[in-house]
């Protein structure tokens, strides 16, 4: 096992280093101090303080001992996730899921609850506060074991303030202070950001966790993607990185998209647009969900729709692999419960149309997680945040 999973120390604050040093531990390997001054490059002697800091905040513990290569074993040391919990919460635009996980992701209490999003934040978020007390309660833990809170919404959402910003499905929400609003509520750090941001950091964490560059694209009643480069989320200057959604095809130029341009990719191969256009050859479907039973049904037309609808965003990804050159490709959402003609054609674009070198080691694969990405992406948003540096200092004060 390597130690490339410890952060390099950028400066003497104590916080820092043990926060380098929890950051190495949370892959839930036990390593002893020897191996652990050696990873970070300090003394044994630091290594133990930092150690004893870590036990004392319960966020690391004793774990057996190494095997003896002769005298005395030395003592292992790995990282407890069950030391405190965080609430992981997706707001869908017709859907409220949350559930309380610890530090590793391991869910221990869970709830959905229907609720349009367009009732307006105070609504939505009166829920999410009641469901979380209530979850809290059902896993046996207090707001004491709370460290923090993550929430992905369907909307863009400037990441550094946590406030949507001009979400077409969410009226009411723009430039709505989240953060504040579910901050008092809990008295924890807070992080709001994107659903499929949220949804492509779960799926890494879960199914590619060794991969450092990944692009997740839901395909549902609207499209966009989550981008994953270097093992770190890119949202970009304004939020805005993934919406390709709304990149123009060559095919379909005509076609109005509700952002007001012609052409747009969730135009034309959208759950919404292939039902849009079934009912268009006389076939009832008023969505993603009626397509997909219709495909599942063995629906000719359907499938052949949908496998259109797998060449078109295959056209835009052509362009993103040759950008980004990402090593997977994963194909998530609503429409992924018929991924096997929906990958199909974007396979066949992008393999067709983009050079060798970008695509001799890439992956074009439907979603492992189905419906826990966007739980398990909120629940790591919230751990990161309360075991960063700058949290870390008082989460170790805590006991």
């Amino acid at each position: 096992m390597t130690d490339t999973v410890f952060a390099a120390v950028p400066g003497p604050s104590p916080v820092v280093d043990a926060g380098s040093l929890l950051h190495g531990l949370r892959d839930g390997v036990p390593r002893t101090r020897a191996e652990l001054s050696r990873a970070i490059g300090m003394s044994r002697s630091t290594i133990t303080g930092w150690i004893d800091q870590l036990m004392d905040a319960g966020l690391v513990a004793p774990f057996g001992d190494a095997a003896s290569t002769g005298g005395r074993p030395s003592s292992q040391f790995a990282f407890r996730p069950g030391a405190y919990v965080v609430l992981a919460a997706d707001l869908g635009a017709s859907h409220i899921r949350l559930a309380v996980t610890d530090l590793a992701g391991g869910v221990l209490a869970e709830q959905r609850e229907e609720i349009d999003i367009a009732t307006g934040p105070e609504v939505v978020l009166a829920a999410l506060e009641r469901i979380g007390g209530e979850l809290l309660h059902e896993a046996g833990r207090g707001h004491a074991d709370l460290v923090g809170v993550g929430i992905g919404v369907p909307g863009p959402v400037e990441f550094a303030t946590g406030q949507p910003v001009n979400p077409p499905i969410m009226p009411g929400w723009d430039r709505f202070d989240i953060k504040a609003h579910v901050a008092s509520a809990f008295d924890v750090p807070v992080v709001v950001d994107n659903d499929v941001n949220v949804m492509a950091l779960g799926e890494r964490t879960i199914a590619w966790p060794e991969v450092e560059d990944l692009l997740f694209v839901k395909v549902a009643t609207g499209i966009g993607a989550g981008i994953i480069a270097g093992g770190d989320l890119r949202r970009g200057a304004s939020g805005a990185a993934g919406d390709i959604g709304h990149a123009p095809l060559s095919r379909r130029s005509d076609v109005l998209c509700a952002c007001g341009n012609r052409g747009c990719l969730e135009a034309v191969a959208s759950g919404r647009a292939i039902a849009a256009e079934l009912r268009h050859h006389g076939i009832g479907a008023t969505g993603s969900r009626e397509v997909v039973e219709l495909v599942k049904s063995a629906n000719v037309d359907a499938i052949q729709a949908v496998r259109q609808a797998g060449r078109d965003i295959g056209e835009i990804l052509t362009l993103c692999v040759t950008l980004l050159n990402p090593a997977v490709i994963v194909i998530g959402g609503s429409m992924a419960q018929v991924a096997e003609h929906l990958v199909a054609g974007v396979r066949e674009v992008v393999y067709a149309r983009s050079i060798p070198l970008s695509t001799e080691h890439l992956t074009i694969a439907p979603a492992r997680t189905s419906d826990d990405a966007a739980i398990a992406g909120a629940s790591r948003l919230a751990t990161d945040a309360a075991l960063s540096p700058s949290r870390l200092g008082a989460l170790l004060m805590r006991r």
